[in-house]
């Protein structure tokens, strides 16, 4: 049970976060080089973060603060969820031997 939970939830929650960070760091200093769709395929919390991050005229590191806080999240779930389903059949195909 300790490993099916470590394996389904725990791990893919640390490797989702890390991996999407390092993928929204990639994306934001590579952005003029890669085209749209890699872009949006490889960190989607960038362009969700340009459509959510409202324009209001507030100070630069809380517009900035708000945009990161957005883009991290976003990237950290779609990372999780691809490490978890990767987990699950890991989990599943372990369990069967």
């Amino acid at each position: 049970m300790a490993r099916s939970v470590l394996l389904r939830v725990v791990v893919p929650a640390i490797l989702g976060t890390v991996f999407g960070f390092l993928a929204l760091a990639y994306a934001v200093q590579n952005e003029p080089a890669l085209s749209t769709w890699l872009l949006a395929i490889l960190s989607p919390g960038l362009k969700v973060a340009e459509l959510l991050t409202p324009a209001r005229h507030e100070s630069l590191g809380s517009t900035f603060g708000g945009f990161l806080r957005v883009a991290i999240a976003v990237n950290a779930l779609c990372y999780f969820s691809l490490f978890a389903l990767a987990g699950y059949v890991l989990d599943r195909r372990l369990s069967r031997h």
